[in-house]
């Protein structure tokens, strides 16, 4: 079984030590927050005995094998580094680092650290409805474009408006659409199409100079693909990827809960299923896959095919924020 330590004690660590536990594959063991009041409070509820408040100790504890991070955007590469200097494989939220400098040190570390393994948890592309959507796709004649949307208004929001700066919102942080829930919708393009030749990016700024929502155009040599995305409003809008008469329709670019194949004849055929329980179980299962048995054939290639695809959205992404004019602190 697993070892797992965690950074964080927010509501999406919640929801991945719950999909941890389902899956029977981890044990929760140690817990880090810059409180210790809040690892103990965070860890107890959910049977951890390990509880820190310093990261380097965290980090020097026997007493996990692999962590799962969930801070803001910008700690996730210091930490990320510190993680592989101690030999502790890395489950890391998205997006996984904010630029590609970032991205291209972490591969060097771990060249230099082949034991350890890094996994970015973009949950949308390790459900059994997205394997759905691209075997969809393979069989389509022709493919003319596709458009992914995903907007929620955030409740944190409401503190920007009130004149406060929550992390989430803040370029300190790298915080704003982009780097949330428009990391869902360069997963679902990149995994299904690949590269494209060329991108563009259209924020809409807020008051702390971060993006609230934004349009990006992914560039392939065929089609585009739109990506739309933003935390200050929200769409009720479906998803889409348009073939010649027919088409795949999907209710959420993140959630991907309801996913139709609409036929050159006008025929609906549901071709994924009504997903039930937690969102994060299935990628809890993938990556305990790889980190059981990392050696083996085909752990080894899903492996190299996560991490190059992480790879590839991290580089989208940064080229998006170079196009609309959106710089990090970290750059």
């Amino acid at each position: 079984m697993l070892k797992l330590g965690i950074i964080g004690t927010n509501w999406i660590t919640q929801q991945f030590v719950e999909a941890a536990a389902e899956t029977k594959r981890y044990e929760l063991v140690s817990v880090y927050s810059r409180t210790l009041a809040k690892a103990k409070d965070f860890g107890k509820k959910n049977g951890a005995t390990k509880f820190f408040d310093d990261l380097t100790e965290f980090f020097k504890s026997d007493t996990f094998d692999t962590v799962y991070i969930a801070s803001p955007n910008s700690l996730h590469f210091a930490q990320a580094k510190l993680a592989i200097d101690h030999g502790k494989n890395i489950i890391v939220e998205k997006p996984a680092f904010t630029n590609q400098k970032q991205m291209q040190k972490i591969q060097e570390l771990l060249t230099k650290n082949p034991s350890v393994h890094l996994l970015e948890a973009a949950r949308n592309v390790h459900t059994k409805n997205f394997s759905a959507i691209k075997k969809q796709v393979v069989a389509m004649d022709r493919i003319q474009g596709a458009s992914f949307t995903y907007m929620k208004y955030s409740s944190r929001y409401d503190q920007v408006l009130a004149g406060e700066t929550p992390n989430i919102f803040t370029l300190k942080f790298a915080g704003g659409a982009l780097q949330d829930l428009g990391v869902y919708t360069a997963y679902d393009a990149i995994a299904l199409f690949g590269m494209p030749d060329d991108v563009a990016y259209y924020p809409q700024f807020i008051s702390t100079q971060v993006d609230g929502k934004g349009t990006a155009i992914l560039r392939y040599p065929e089609f585009d693909v739109t990506l739309n995305f933003g935390k200050i409003t929200n769409s009720f809008a479906s998803s889409e990827i348009y073939g010649m008469k027919d088409t795949i329709v999907i209710d959420d670019a993140g959630e991907l809960t309801d996913v139709q194949y609409h036929d050159e004849d006008g025929k609906v055929t549901q071709i994924g299923d009504t997903p039930e329980g937690n969102p994060m179980v299935d990628e809890a299962n993938d990556f305990a896959e790889i980190l059981e048995a990392p050696e083996a054939p085909k752990n080894r290639e899903n492996y190299e095919k996560w991490l190059s695809l992480s790879i590839n959205v991290n580089k989208v992404l940064f080229n998006l924020r170079q196009s609309g004019k959106l710089e990090f602190p970290d750059d």
